[in-house]
């Protein structure tokens, strides 16, 4: 097992239980405790769990905490995965699709590299970054222009002022958090505006988050939960969230970590 894939399997686990015993970890994944002890301290570093004598506990993130691109790339990874490829399903060839900052939509972005004749408007620097190498000559890439966040995002008037002239298909809009009071969340001020021109200028909007955005509130308040015509999530979701998401959004599809929905599953 690499380092980062038993990096996301301990965040897992925290999140999991609330927290983790070094001792435990390194039976359990067969390594030293030294190990595992710079496992946490990698973790620890990047804001994703706070260290504990002999362990570690889930870290208290407030309001405008904002995690790194790369801390929030070895959080939940089959979730991420498996939303993407039920996400990818949404978008027709020729389509001019958006896709705002974020770790799911850029595992959105690796599968648009597929399809045919796409126009993909994105603020977010991976997300361009993955389009370019993927290197389709049908492909039109449009990257905003902005203030750089810590999550890789192009925020501000520059990018607001772009995004206002442009009319597009679908918006796949990546959250920091969801609930029924504050709706679609971020802990950024100004990614906050830039998202909403993006909603502004797309015809249907589709968040993708996986189950641990519930009840996370970020700062400031994107949309609210009835503006979006498809939430994608994961079947991790409790059954009190999908109760009422299910009642607020267009559609609410809850995918399997086969990528498949949870009605394809039962069939």
């Amino acid at each position: 097992m690499l380092a980062r894939q038993r990096q996301a399997a301990i965040l897992d686990r925290v999140h999991a239980t609330g927290g983790v015993r070094v001792s435990e970890l390194a039976a359990e994944f067969g390594v030293s405790d030294m190990t595992i002890r710079r496992d946490l301290d990698t973790l620890h570093e990047q804001g994703l769990l706070a260290k504990v004598h002999g362990g570690a506990t889930v870290a208290g993130p407030g309001s405008t905490d904002e995690p790194g691109f790369h801390a929030k790339s070895v959080r939940q990874l089959a979730e991420k995965a498996a939303i993407a490829a039920r996400a990818v399903e949404l978008v027709r060839p020729g389509a001019a699709v958006a896709l705002s900052a974020g770790t799911t939509t850029a595992e959105l972005a690796r599968r648009l590299v597929e399809v045919p004749g796409l126009t993909v408007v994105t603020n977010s620097l991976p997300v361009a970054e993955i389009l370019h190498t993927g290197g389709r000559p049908d492909q039109t890439v449009v990257l905003t222009g902005g203030v750089r966040t810590p999550s890789d995002a192009l925020v501000g008037p520059l990018a607001v002022d772009a995004i206002r002239s442009l009319h597009l298909d679908v918006l796949f809009l990546g959250v920091h958090g969801i609930s029924e009071r504050a709706g679609f969340t971020t802990p950024n001020l100004m990614e906050a505006e830039t998202d909403r021109a993006l909603v502004a200028a797309a015809d249907r909007l589709v968040v993708l988050a996986d189950h641990t955005k519930w009840e996370t509130v970020g700062i400031s308040s994107i949309v609210g939960l009835a503006a979006a015509d498809v939430l994608v999530t994961d079947d991790q979701l409790t059954a009190e969230a999908r109760r009422v998401l299910d009642e607020k959004v267009g559609e609410l599809v809850v995918v399997t970590s086969t990528g498949r929905t949870v009605a394809e599953e039962s069939r």
